[in-house]
C-alpha cells in the first residue's frame, strides 16, 4: 500500500489528474510502464491516454516493447491517445493498427479502401495524386495562403474521382466488406489524427487529405453498391459538395453530394435512371449503414436541385435545366463548392465544367441582388440568434466567415477568374491579393477560421461525433486548452483565445464589404491592395444601391482626408453601410446621411455621438433608409439626432408639455407674431420627427400616432391663435373646433387641420365689430401656419362650415344654432359626429359642442328617410368622388373596405342609436365601433373586421407619406414603389406581393361586413 501511494503522488506530480487511479491502472497492466508515463506527460489528457495505453497493452503486451523500439511511435501513439478516447478504443479493438502510426505516410488511400473491400480496381484507376492536383492550378503546399493542391476551380477539372473505364467492384474476397470498410477507412483516419495533433501536417492539409479519405470511401462504398445493382446501362458520378468538395472537411461531418447519371450507349434512359438511383441509395447505406464497427458518416443529397422532394439522380442536361431556368442564388453559391469525388470521372468533370459557367456568371441574374441581401442578412441572424458556444453558427463561427467569403466570390468572381477558389483560406487569401478584402482584415479572419477549425477537430476527435459546441465542463476545456499547446493555464488561456478569435471573427464580418469600398475611394494606406472603381461599384450594386457611382461620391465626400472628422467617418461608414443596405432605400439612407453629416459634421457632439453611441447610428441608418420625410425634417432640425438614443427619447410628450413649450415659445417672441409662429412650428416639426421615428422603429401603434399628430396641431392652433387674438384684444371670443380626422384624434402625417371657427362678442362691443375681428383672427392663424417656412405647413381646411365655401368664414354661436335649425341636412350631422374643442376659448368651445349634440345625437335615432339618404349619399360618393383612374380595390380611402367603408358604419351606428347609449358619443372610429359592439349592436367579429381594415389602410397611408415625403390614397402600382411601402410596413424584401393579398384580403372581408350592417344588405 505505502509504495501505490508514493506512485499515486509521483503520477499526480507529472501532471495525471487523479493519481490514485493512474497508479492502480499501472498496478494492474502487469507490466514496467514507468519509463513510458514519461510520455504521457504533456499529452491533451494524460489520464485518458493511460487507460487505453493500459488496455492496448493488456490486448497486446508488444505495443509496448514497439513503442519504447520506434521514435515515431513515441510521438503519435501518446498524441492520439491523449486527444481521442474514441480511436483508443479503435486500437484496443484492432491492435494491429498500432503498426500504422510508425509509417510516416501511407499509400493511395482510394485503392486501399477498394482493397479493403475486396474490390476489383478498374483498369485506368487513378492514383491518390489525382485527387490533389488540378489541371493549371498555380497553388503549392505550404503556400501563404493556406492553400493545399487542387482547391482550384479549373474548366475541365477531374481532381478526386476515379475514371469510367472497368469501374471497380465488390467481388466477395472480403467477408464482411462494410466492417472492413470501416476498419480501413479509421486506420487512415486515426494516422491522420497522429500527423495532425504532432504538427507534422498543417491544417490545410488535414482538411484535404481528409476530404480525399471521404472521397475514397464513397468510391469503396460504389463498388459494394455495384454488386448489388446491376450498372451496365448507366455511368454515375459522384460530386462533393459542401466542405467535401472544398477539400476543407472536418473529422466527423455529413457528406454532402449530387449524384449524376447518363445512359450508356444505346441504353434507355428512363431505365437508366432508376438504376442509378438504385445504386446511389446502395452507396448512401453502405457508408451510413450501423455494423459492429459503427459507421462511416451520413450521406446528403440534400443540396440536389429541389433538394429532398426532387429526385434523387438526374442527368447533365437535367441539372442544366434546373440551374438555367429555377436555381435560386444560394444553389450558386452551394456549386461554388462542386467536385468530381468518385464514380464516372468524365462525367463528373463535364458537370463541375457545366456549372462553373453557371456559377460565375449568376451575378447577372434576375434578383440576383434581393437574393444576396437575404443571404447577408441570413449570415448575420445566425450571428445574433445561435448559442455564443456554437463554433459553427454562433456570433463570429465558421458559418460567419465561410458565407462572406463566398458572397464576395459571387459578387466579383466572374470578371475576377483568380477569385474562384473553393476552398475557404484560399478564397480569402485571392480577395485580400485583389483588394476585394482588407489585407488585416483577411489575416485576422484566417487566424480566427483555423483556429476554430482546430477546435473543432479536437471536439470531434474525442468521441468521434460531429459537435460543434465549445463544452462547459473544466476537464473538457482543459484537454482542448492542452491540445493546443497551453500548459500553464490550459482552461483560461483557451477561453480567453477563442473568446478573443471569436469577438475579432464577429467585428471584421461586419465591416467585410464596406471597408474596401472606403479604401477605393480614399488615398490613404497606398501600400494595400485597393478596390478597383468598377469592383466596387459591382459590391455596392449586389448589396442594394441603385445607383452605386452615386454611392461611391457621397462616401468619397464623407471619408476622404485626413480630418478627425474623416477618420471617425471612415470608422463609421463599414457596418452604416450595412445597415443602409439593410433598409428599403439604401441610397437614400447613404444620401440622407451626408446631407445630416454636411450640416453637422463640425459639431463636436454629432460625430462622436454615432460613434459612441450604436442604438442611435443603427436607428439613424433606419430611418434615412426607410423615409423621406423623415429625413427632410431632419435635416432642417439635425440636432434631433440627439433624441434617437433611446425608446425613452422617443415617447409621446403629453398635450400639457407641449402646450407649455409652445407658449413659452410665443413668449419669447411677443413682438413680433412672425417668428412667434416659426418658433411653434419648429417645434412642430422636431415633434413630428419623434412620431414619424417612434412609428417606423414600431414603437407605437396606428391610434397612438394619430393622438399624437392630432394633440401636437391642437397645441400648434392654439399657438397660432394665441398670436393672432394679440391684434384683437378684449373684443370676442374665439374658439376653434377641430372636425374630420382632427376631430376623431386620427390624424395622418398627410392631414389638413378640418376646423370651423365660432366667436362670441363680449359684453359692450357691436356684433358687427367682434365678426370683423374675429374673421381677421381666423385668416391671420391661417396665414401665419401657411408661411414659407423649412417646416411643414399646417393647412387650416374651414370647407366643412355651414355653407361650405359660400358660408362666412366665423360665424357666432347663435348663428350656427339658427343655421342647424332651419337648414341642416343630415351629412351634416354626421360631420358633426368629429367635432370637439380644439383651442381657443374652452368655455365657448364646450357650449358649441353641447349646442351640437342634439343634431348628432338626435332623440329617438334617425327615421327610416334619413336613412336611406345617408346610404344614397354614401353610394353616389363612392361613384363619383374616387380620382380617375385609380383602381378602387387599392384605394385606401373610398375604395370597398376602405377607410371610409369604416368610418361611415361607425357613423351610421352613432347617428342611430347614441341620443339613447351615451357610451357610443365619441369622435373616434374606432372607439365607436368598441361601444357597438359593447352595446350588442355590433358583432365582435364584425368589429374586428372592420377595425383591421381602418388600421391597414391607415397605416398604409401614413407610410406612402414617410416612404415618398408626399401625401397618397393609393397603394402604388408600381412595383418598385410598392415594394418600398411593404418593406415600411415590416414585410421582408420579398414581400410586397404579400402586402398586396393581405391589403386584397383584409378590405375584401370588411367590404362584406359594410354591405350586411350599413347597406342592409
Amino acid at each position: 500500500m505505502p509504495r501505490i501511494e508514493s506512485t499515486a503522488a509521483r503520477l499526480a506530480k507529472l501532471g495525471f489528474a487523479d493519481g490514485a487511479r493512474a497508479a492502480q491502472l499501472v498496478r494492474q497492466a502487469g507490466a514496467e510502464m514507468d519509463d513510458l508515463l514519461e510520455l504521457l506527460v504533456d499529452v491533451a489528457d494524460p489520464d485518458q491516454a493511460l487507460v487505453s495505453l493500459t488496455r492496448l497493452a493488456e490486448r497486446d503486451p508488444a505495443v509496448l516493447g514497439a513503442v519504447r523500439e520506434d521514435e515515431r511511435l513515441r510521438a503519435r501513439l501518446p498524441a492520439v491517445l491523449g486527444v481521442s478516447a474514441a480511436l483508443g478504443e479503435h486500437l484496443v479493438r484492432h491492435p494491429g493498427h498500432v503498426a500504422l502510426l510508425a509509417r510516416p505516410r501511407l499509400g493511395d488511400a482510394r485503392a486501399e479502401l477498394l482493397r479493403a473491400v475486396g474490390a476489383v480496381p478498374g483498369e485506368a484507376l487513378a492514383p491518390e495524386a489525382a485527387a490533389g492536383a488540378a489541371p493549371g492550378d498555380d497553388l503549392v503546399p505550404g503556400d501563404a495562403s493556406g492553400a493545399v493542391p487542387g482547391d482550384g476551380i479549373a474548366s475541365g477539372e477531374a481532381a478526386g474521382a476515379a475514371p469510367a473505364p472497368g469501374e471497380p467492384r465488390w467481388v466477395a474476397t472480403a467477408d464482411d466488406p462494410l466492417n472492413a470498410l470501416r476498419v480501413a477507412y479509421r486506420g487512415r483516419l486515426m494516422h491522420l489524427a497522429a500527423r495532425d495533433l504532432t504538427g507534422e501536417a498543417s491544417l490545410s492539409e488535414v482538411m484535404a487529405e481528409l476530404s480525399d479519405l471521404a472521397g475514397a470511401a464513397l468510391e469503396a462504398a460504389l463498388a459494394i453498391a455495384r454488386a448489388e445493382v446491376d450498372d451496365a446501362d448507366v455511368r454515375l458520378a459522384v460530386i462533393g459538395m459542401g466542405k467535401c468538395g472544398a477539400r476543407e472537411l472536418n473529422y466527423i461531418s455529413d457528406v454532402d453530394v449530387i449524384f449524376v447519371a447518363e445512359p450508356r450507349e444505346g441504353a434507355d434512359e428512363a431505365k437508366a435512371l432508376r438504376t442509378a438511383t438504385r445504386l446511389a441509395q446502395a452507396m448512401m447505406r453502405a457508408c451510413s449503414t450501423t455494423t459492429s464497427e459503427g459507421s462511416l458518416w451520413e450521406v446528403d443529397a440534400g443540396l440536389r436541385p429541389e433538394g429532398r422532394s426532387g429526385p434523387l439522380v438526374r442527368t447533365l442536361g437535367s441539372h442544366l435545366a434546373y440551374y438555367r431556368r429555377w436555381a435560386k442564388t444560394w444553389e450558386f453559391q452551394a456549386l461554388l463548392k462542386a467536385r468530381p469525388v468518385a464514380g464516372d470521372a468524365e462525367l463528373g468533370a463535364a458537370y463541375v465544367e457545366a456549372a462553373n459557367d453557371l456559377v460565375w456568371s449568376a451575378a447577372t441574374r434576375d434578383n440576383f441582388v434581393e437574393d444576396v441581401q437575404a443571404m447577408r442578412r441570413r449570415v448575420e441572424a445566425h450571428a445574433r440568434s445561435e448559442g455564443d458556444r456554437q463554433l459553427k453558427l454562433g456570433p463570429g463561427g465558421l458559418r460567419d466567415i465561410e458565407f462572406a467569403v463566398q458572397l464576395l466570390q459571387l459578387v466579383h468572381g466572374r470578371l475576377d477568374p483568380l477569385l474562384r477558389r473553393r476552398a475557404t483560406l484560399p478564397a480569402l487569401a485571392a480577395l485580400s491579393r485583389g483588394g476585394y478584402v482588407g489585407r488585416d482584415d483577411s489575416r485576422g479572419l484566417a487566424e480566427a477560421y483555423s483556429f476554430l477549425r482546430q477546435v473543432e477537430h479536437l471536439l470531434q476527435l474525442h468521441r468521434l461525433r460531429r459537435t460543434h459546441i465549445v463544452p462547459t465542463g473544466e476537464e473538457d476545456l482543459r484537454r482542448l486548452g492542452r491540445a493546443l499547446g497551453m500548459q500553464a493555464d490550459p482552461v483560461g488561456e483557451f477561453t480567453a483565445r477563442w473568446r478573443r478569435h471569436a469577438m475579432e471573427a464577429r467585428r471584421l464580418h461586419e465591416k467585410l464589404f464596406y471597408r474596401p469600398l472606403l479604401q477605393a475611394v480614399s488615398r490613404l494606406q497606398e501600400a494595400e491592395a485597393r478596390l478597383p472603381a468598377t469592383a466596387a461599384q459591382a459590391r455596392l450594386e449586389a448589396l442594394g444601391y441603385v445607383d452605386p457611382a452615386g454611392a461611391l461620391r457621397h462616401i468619397a465626400a464623407l471619408a476622404s482626408g485626413v480630418s478627425r472628422r474623416a477618420a471617425i467617418q471612415r470608422t463609421l461608414l463599414p457596418v452604416m453601410l450595412g445597415w443602409f443596405a439593410d433598409t428599403p432605400d439604401p441610397d437614400g439612407a447613404l444620401l440622407g446621411f451626408r446631407q445630416v453629416s454636411d450640416k453637422l459634421g463640425t459639431t463636436p457632439w454629432y460625430l462622436r455621438l454615432l460613434r459612441d453611441e450604436t442604438a442611435v447610428a443603427a436607428r439613424m441608418s433606419r430611418v434615412l433608409g426607410t423615409s423621406r420625410y423623415a429625413t427632410g425634417l431632419i435635416l432642417h432640425a439635425p440636432d434631433a439626432v440627439a433624441m434617437l438614443g433611446s425608446d425613452a427619447e422617443l415617447a409621446v410628450r403629453s398635450r400639457e408639455s407641449l402646450a407649455n413649450e409652445a407658449s413659452a415659445a410665443v413668449s419669447r417672441h411677443g413682438g413680433d407674431p412672425e417668428s412667434a409662429v416659426a418658433a411653434v412650428r419648429a417645434l412642430r416639426r422636431k415633434e413630428l420627427f419623434r412620431t414619424a421615428v417612434a412609428d417606423i422603429s414600431g414603437l407605437i401603434d396606428i391610434e397612438t400616432v394619430g393622438g399624437a399628430l392630432s394633440a401636437l396641431n391642437d397645441v400648434t392652433l392654439q399657438a397660432a391663435l394665441d398670436v393672432a387674438l394679440a391684434k384683437a384684444p378684449d373684443v370676442t371670443g374665439f374658439a376653434v373646433i377641430a372636425m374630420g380626422r382632427l376631430g376623431g384624434m386620427e390624424c395622418s402625417y398627410a392631414s389638413d387641420a378640418d376646423v370651423m371657427f365660432v366667436h362670441s362678442p363680449l359684453p359692450g362691443v357691436a356684433e358687427r365689430e367682434a365678426t370683423d375681428a374675429a374673421f381677421a383672427v381666423a385668416n391671420e392663424v391661417r396665414r401665419l401656419l401657411a408661411l414659407p417656412a423649412p417646416d411643414p405647413p399646417l393647412v387650416i381646411d374651414p370647407d366643412l362650415r355651414p355653407e361650405g365655401r359660400q358660408g362666412p368664414l366665423v360665424r357666432t354661436l347663435a348663428s350656427y344654432r339658427a343655421y342647424y335649425a332651419r337648414w341642416s341636412s343630415p351629412w351634416e350631422s354626421q360631420a358633426l359626429l368629429r367635432a370637439r374643442f380644439s383651442a381657443g376659448d374652452q368655455e365657448l368651445g364646450a357650449r358649441f359642442v353641447s349646442m351640437v349634440d342634439e343634431l348628432r345625437y338626435p332623440a329617438g335615432g334617425l327615421h327610416d328617410d334619413a336613412v336611406r339618404e345617408i346610404r344614397r349619399l354614401k353610394a353616389r360618393m363612392e361613384a363619383e368622388r374616387l380620382p380617375r383612374g385609380a383602381d378602387p380595390a387599392l384605394h385606401t380611402k373610398l375604395g370597398p373596405g376602405g377607410l371610409s367603408d369604416v368610418e361611415w358604419v361607425a357613423q351610421l351606428l352613432q347617428l342611430r342609436h347614441a341620443g339613447e347609449l351615451p357610451s357610443l358619443r365619441t369622435t373616434r372610429t374606432l372607439e365607436a365601433l368598441r361601444a357597438a359592439v359593447g352595446e350588442g349592436l355590433l358583432a365582435p367579429a364584425d368589429e374586428a373586421v372592420l377595425a383591421e381594415a381602418w388600421r391597414f389602410a391607415s397605416r398604409i397611408r401614413d407610410a406612402i407619406m414617410l416612404v415618398k415625403g408626399r401625401p397618397g390614397d393609393s397603394v402604388p402600382r408600381d412595383s418598385g414603389e410598392r415594394k418600398l411601402i411593404a418593406r415600411t410596413l415590416g414585410y421582408p424584401p420579398d414581400g410586397s406581393e404579400d402586402f398586396l393579398d393581405d391589403y386584397r384580403r383584409v378590405t375584401r372581408r370588411a367590404r362584406q361586413v359594410v354591405e350586411r350592417v350599413f347597406y342592409g344588405a
